[in-house]
């Protein structure tokens, strides 16, 4: 058989535990293209990445990835299972048949259990209402169900996506094996680890916005990029959350957004400074922080209920990169793919090709020193070519 390979991520940035994972990957399938997911400038938090979607694809073409595509943002800012949907369904028109995620249990057995009872077990949705009308977010409410039913508990952010990865694969009945690699450090760990030189990346967002040294923890072509960065602050625009807020008449028409949330985000936009401030103030025991936070960018980007609706499929694959390797196997099936492979950006071409290039000039607002540059890219760029397939362990 022969494999090919799919990674999902954020690379935000591309650390040590990343170039970890990527070679405990490649030890596992040596010979097979690797094709990454990546997410375009804005995460899954709703938070602006901190180095651009095309610098990113650099660094993993570095590390050894062979193909990069990007996760559209309607799914790079979504909850776990729509998340999970439209990055499963790019790993499958891209003709994946491994799919290898970092994973805190490292249990896939255990996690395609519980996406078992996820599916057929007939008590499940009932326990989930349960924990909803007792007030609990969804993502918690779907934990207690599980371990209510199982006795096992998988509450941690990388077996939570592993859990709706394997599920989008058996509800869209893919040919795609799982596998997982045990993550070697917390998620969210605020500090660096001087130990094993394998950092959070939210640790290494906090150290470069406390100006600390991080060469030890990312690779050398990561370092050079970060160096030439100036970090956003997320307070600098937040001006603009106020001014959206205050004179736009119905923010219900925007993406989660319903009327009780709406008449918070009124009442609090004028008494609050920053946007943390804000969010602890409209927030709820039944929502997430991310979740807030997600809601918050879809109103600055202008995402409706409308958009999510008819932006609910994959339907473009943008290329934003590859290896020798990767060219020769994208000309290899490329005509055993069902949606367009969109190398050179045309508004036309898509709507949510052409809402990408808008919350692109949104994301340039994070970065003003080169918030022009970020702005062509989107339109200017090809696929950027890495023509030698040299394996990087820095």
């Amino acid at each position: 058989m022969n494999h090919v390979v799919g990674i999902i991520a954020e690379y935000n940035p591309f650390h040590n535990g990343h170039l970890y994972h990527l070679n405990q990957t490649k030890k596992l399938f040596p010979d097979a293209p690797i094709v990454l997911i990546l997410s375009d400038n804005f995460t899954q938090r709703g938070t602006p990445a901190i180095l651009d979607k095309w610098t990113r694809t650099k660094h993993a073409l570095e590390a050894g990835v062979d193909i990069v595509v990007e996760l559209p943002f309607p799914f790079a800012t979504a909850a776990a299972d729509i998340f999970a949907s439209g990055a499963i369904k790019l790993c499958h028109e891209l003709g994946v048949t491994d799919l290898v995620f970092g994973s805190e249990s490292n249990d896939i057995k255990g996690i395609q259990e519980l996406v078992e009872v996820e599916l057929n077990n007939k008590d499940f949705p009932s326990l989930v209402q349960v924990y909803l009308r007792m007030g609990y977010n969804y993502p918690t409410a779907l934990s207690r169900a599980l371990e209510d039913i199982t006795g096992t508990t998988y509450s941690l952010p990388n077996d939570i996506l592993g859990i709706s990865y394997v599920k989008a694969i058996k509800k869209n009945h893919y040919s795609i094996i799982p596998h997982t690699i045990k993550r070697t450090n917390e998620y969210h760990n605020k500090e660096l680890d001087q130990n094993k030189m394998i950092s959070s990346a939210t640790s290494i967002r906090l150290a470069l916005q406390n100006k600390e040294d991080i060469k030890e923890h990312v690779p050398s072509y990561v370092l050079k990029s970060l160096k030439d960065m100036i970090p956003y602050k997320k307070d600098d625009i937040f001006p603009l959350y106020q001014y959206k807020i205050i004179t736009d008449p119905n923010l219900e028409e925007y993406h989660l957004v319903d009327s009780g949330l709406a008449k918070r985000l009124k009442k609090e936009i004028t008494k609050v400074n920053t946007l943390d401030e804000l969010i602890k103030k409209v927030k709820r025991k039944n929502m997430t922080y991310a979740t807030i936070n997600r809601i918050l960018l879809y109103i600055i980007c202008g995402f409706t209920k409308g958009m999510a609706k008819n932006m609910n499929d994959i339907s473009y694959i943008r290329l934003l990169g590859f290896s020798k390797k990767g060219q020769s196997y994208l000309n290899r099936i490329k005509k055993n793919i069902d949606i367009p492979i969109v190398s050179k950006f045309s508004r036309e071409r898509d709507n949510m090709l052409e809402f990408e290039y808008q919350t692109t000039k949104v994301y340039a607002l994070f970065f003003k020193t080169i918030s022009p540059k970020i702005i062509e890219q989107e339109y200017k760029n090809i696929p950027i070519r890495k023509e030698e397939q040299n394996e990087t362990n820095d």
